[in-house]
């Protein structure tokens, strides 16, 4: 239980930092977002990615009289729902009719709460860091009455006007260096990504699920954030990262996604269940992170891109797969109502890949029966023809800069 006077001493202190904090670069996701209404908005994304600022920003944009509150404040620790009733009291004396929620489903009972405000005609926006803990509740108390969108770090082309770079390909690789983390981009310094891959790992998942093999779990973010763009499968994991049961790994694997520090991507088959038994590819939230926490020797700089290219799909699509029959295809982006789109990603087009490339796109093509595909290079062109398929090669940097997945 929390104080009245308490929770409303926080909620001031908390509301001064959001009136005269810096707003930042506008995000792109600003321009996108619908005008709050009868529906909850529902903003979620990994830790530290600029959630909390996009609100500052909505804030600024046209809801200044906004009631705010972050409930991870660790002096809302205790806040309990019993609290809620309290919390209404110091709405009801602010006169807000819109209400801006950080991780409000730290709080047991949160989704009823928003029922209620909304029922009450509040507008509501709401931020949250675990896709599972926030898609659960709104799948029963909160069914259709939300609009949920996800946010990711820094963009290329937010990376650009952050950092003022030109679109040119020696940015692209300075930010599949840096990544898209503000924070970091802002500071440089290594500690702040392997510390928010600590932090994920702890906040995120072991406590909120109870997880007593922490080691295990560390273990199990070490091997797969140092093998992004490989196939993994959970009974081939065991022995690697010192986890008895397959059904840990798998639900390990769920817990890491639903905090957007890891994608598995599917093998396709029209079969869900063969989707489930084959192996997945793992990628990053962000390559920075990757280059900060990865015990890889190697460069990996084609991983590396294929993980940045993944991301990129990613923030448009989620019906995204990998092809591998007698030959493999990195990416196959299904779209409603459209051919799906084919994609191999080569940081170095040569003589030595060049065959292997184009048979993995010609045999996912041939399955589609798609006549057109693209190779994604570091900085490389060309138009190549192969078995009556038009192969594009394009550096990586023009189309993410030009193409909408």
């Amino acid at each position: 239980m929390i104080l009245k006077s308490d929770i409303e001493k926080i909620s001031g202190l908390q509301m001064e930092v959001v009136r005269s904090a810096d707003k930042g670069l506008t995000r792109e996701s600003l321009s996108e977002l619908p005008r709050l209404g009868k529906h909850a908005l529902i903003i979620t994304g990994i830790r530290r990615c600029g959630k909390s600022t996009l609100l500052f920003q909505l804030f600024a944009s046209g809801y200044p009289d906004a009631f705010y509150l972050n409930f991870s404040d660790n002096r809302l620790y205790g806040f309990e729902n019993a609290d809620f009733t309290r919390l209404d009291e110091i709405i009801k004396e602010s006169g807000s009719k819109v209400l801006f929620f950080d991780e409000i489903q730290e709080i047991e009972g949160w989704d009823r709460y928003v029922r209620q405000k909304l029922d009450e005609n509040f507008r509501l926006a709401i931020t949250g860091s675990n896709a599972s803990l926030l898609g659960r509740e709104l799948g029963t108390k909160l069914t259709g009455r939300h609009i949920s969108r996800e946010l990711f770090p820094f963009s290329f082309s937010e990376y650009l006007k952050y950092s003022g770079s030109l679109m040119v390909a020696e940015s692209f690789i300075s930010y599949m260096k840096a990544g898209g983390f503000p924070e970091y981009l802002n500071a440089g310094r290594d500690e702040i990504l392997s510390d928010l891959f600590e932090d994920i790992l702890i906040r995120d998942i072991v406590v909120r699920y109870g997880i007593r093999d922490i080691k295990g779990l560390q273990r199990l973010a070490l091997y797969l954030v140092s093998n992004i763009g490989k196939p993994v499968t959970g009974g081939r994991l065991k022995q690697s990262v010192g986890i008895s049961a397959t059904s840990t790994i798998l639900e390990y694997f769920s817990h890491l996604e639903s905090a957007y520090l890891f994608f598995f991507v599917p093998r396709f088959s029209y079969s869900v269940k063969s989707q489930m038994v084959s192996p997945r590819k793992v990628y990053a939230i962000d390559t920075g992170l990757v280059n900060v926490n990865s015990a890889s020797f190697t460069d990996d700089t084609g991983r590396k891109l294929e993980n940045m290219i993944y991301t990129f799909l990613r923030r448009c699509n989620k019906s995204i797969f990998y092809w591998s029959g007698k030959n493999e295809c990195d990416f196959i982006v299904m779209r409603k109502g459209e051919k799906p789109l084919i994609i191999q990603v080569c940081s170095d087009l040569n003589r030595d890949n060049l065959d292997r490339e184009l048979k993995g796109i010609n045999e996912a093509a041939e399955f589609f029966k798609v006549r057109s595909a693209f190779i994604l290079t570091l900085n490389q062109s060309d138009d190549i023809n192969y078995a009556n398929v038009n192969v594009k090669v394009v550096p990586a940097w023009k189309f993410i800069s030009t193409l909408q997945p």
